[in-house]
């Protein structure tokens, strides 16, 4: 089975690389864009594991390696091979 990692910063977080990205875009023509908020997407595979075991690995992981609990918030999906 496969976990996919979505880590995004706070809503709190000034995010400058997403609001050069909106800049970039804007320059584009793209100027309904509001806001972009960058982040980071990890697609981790598992095998040997229960959904339920899988779940609180990805869980662990997300929590203690993939993101930084400060400033980032992170969710994830486990999807059957």
């Amino acid at each position: 089975m496969k976990a996919n990692i979505w880590v995004l910063l706070k809503p709190s977080v000034l995010d400058p690389q997403g609001q050069t990205i909106q800049h970039a875009l804007a320059s584009l023509g793209y100027e309904s864009v509001r806001d972009v908020r960058q982040g980071k997407f990890f697609v981790i595979e598992l095998n040997g594991v229960s959904r339920q075991e899988a779940e609180a690995q990805v869980e662990r992981m997300a929590r203690e390696v993939l993101a930084n609990p400060v400033i980032e918030q992170f969710r994830f999906e486990i999807v059957e091979s």
